[in-house]
């Protein structure tokens, strides 16, 4: 038997940044493992593969510090290999390979068989969908799109991961059927840009369509949406929401901000009237959803009046769900011709301004829920707590609920009828019905 503190020609895959990165660690390690290579996720091995993120300053510097941690416990013997991968090195590698020179090898964000040749593995085409799941089992990404073709000025996106292009549905209901087989009971559909989905492959936009067909893979309880644009977004599929049972009625939608000015210069391709009509027609034709968005405070040119505008749409739009970003001044960006002229405490101090809109809007829309009852999905168990889900909540970035674990038992990775008795601002509590 090995013992744990050998852990000779163990491969420890690290993931940063959003889950289009954990998705394509999970395919690196199902990889791996195809292989009949020694992988995990974010445990000790003596070789360590970082997959970076790229897409902010907070992010970058999280990145950089990971990479000179695991660099630091190589040069101290502790390790004996590093690689880096994902957007990071992909945008920056010629100044990572410079400034950190001690990394074994940087490898961009196509570069899968490249980095697994360097691992001594050989990439497998054969394997659809076979992945190392690192989420609760309960639940897993579905990437149904790489890259993104939109012109967004704040975003380097498309510098790090190319134009859009999108997988076929067969192949994206093959990968369901296994992920299902595995115990998968909701798929969360992640994409650069969701709304997209097709018009490459199929000429059309062809989101209704993947939905509808995975829908009907057995096992499947909930598909939920992250990340569309609002730009041309398909309203057939506000249809299939509303009429197909297993599609949550939740939609993923970042506006970044309500001024038409600061739109077109964003390059959003839309106004605050036509995003304003798009959110009433989602609420027309899918009564009870639940929209979240994300908002960006501080973009170049954004006056206190552009602020005070964003403060009040706020309030009117009582999104269920929303997060709040500061501008990041990123090279090689439209918006990098711009003069970053907003302070960043100036920034912090908007970015908490919404957050406590939203926090009482929150606690508002909980306050409603008192004594309704909803299906939970139930992630993990955390102190006394068994914690969960109802179908308007999205892992890591949205609302739970509580079931208090002394007086009732709850099987994790099940669903269960709870009874909502309590609510704060972002956390609900209840007993099992």
């Amino acid at each position: 038997m090995r013992t744990k503190s050998i852990k000779k020609n163990k491969i420890n895959v690290v993931t940063l940044g959003c889950s289009k990165n954990v998705y394509d660690s999970e395919v690196l390690m199902g990889q791996l493992k195809a292989n009949q290579k020694d992988v995990a996720h974010e445990q000790e091995g003596d070789v360590v593969v970082i997959n970076t993120c790229g897409f902010i300053d907070n992010a970058k510097e999280q990145s950089i510090n990971t990479i000179l941690d695991f660099v630091q416990q190589k040069e101290a013997g502790e390790v004996e290999k590093v690689f880096v991968t994902g957007c990071l090195s992909e945008r920056y590698k010629p100044d990572l390979e410079k400034e950190i020179p001690n990394v074994d090898q940087y490898f961009g964000t196509t570069d899968l068989p490249a980095l697994l040749k360097a691992l001594g593995a050989d990439y497998k085409h054969e394997l659809i969908g076979e992945r190392m799941t690192t989420t609760p089992k309960n639940y897993a990404f579905l990437k149904i799109a790489e890259g993104c073709d939109r012109p967004c000025s704040f975003c380097a996106i498309p510098l790090m991961r190319g134009g859009h292009k999108s997988k076929p549905i067969e192949e994206l209901v093959q990968e369901t059927e296994k992920l299902a087989a595995n115990g998968v009971k909701e798929l969360i559909l992640i994409a650069q840009d969701l709304t997209y989905y097709g018009l490459d492959l199929y000429k059309k936009r062809n989101l209704a369509e993947l939905l509808k067909a995975l829908a009907e893979v057995e096992g499947i309880d909930w598909i939920r949406l992250h990340y569309a644009f609002p730009t041309g977004f398909p309203v057939d599929v506000l249809d299939v929401i509303r009429d197909e049972p297993k599609v949550c009625n939740y939609i993923d939608i970042p506006l970044q901000h309500s001024s038409t000015k600061l739109l077109k210069s964003m390059r959003r391709g839309t106004t605050k009237e036509k995003t304003n009509k798009l959110l009433h027609k989602f609420r027309e034709v899918v009564p009870g959803m639940a929209i979240r968005t994300t908002l960006i405070v501080g973009y170049p040119g954004e006056t206190e009046e552009d602020f005070e505008e964003m403060k009040a749409w706020v309030k009117e739009m009582r999104f269920e769900r929303l997060g709040c970003f500061t501008y990041s001044h990123e090279e090689n960006t439209h918006a990098y011709n711009l003069q970053d002229d907003v302070p960043e405490d100036v920034k912090m101090q908007r970015a908490n301004e919404i957050m406590e809109i939203q926090s009482q809007i929150s606690w508002e829309l909980n306050q409603e829920k008192i004594g309704q009852t909803f299906k939970c999905i139930f992630d993990r168990k955390e102190g006394n707590y068994f914690v969960g889900r109802t179908e308007f909540d999205s892992p890591d970035v949205d609302n739970e609920v509580r079931v208090d674990a002394k007086d009732h038992y709850l099987k994790v990775g099940d669903f269960a009828m709870v009874k909502i008795t309590e609510a704060e601002d972002f956390d609900l509590y209840g007993e099992p019905v």
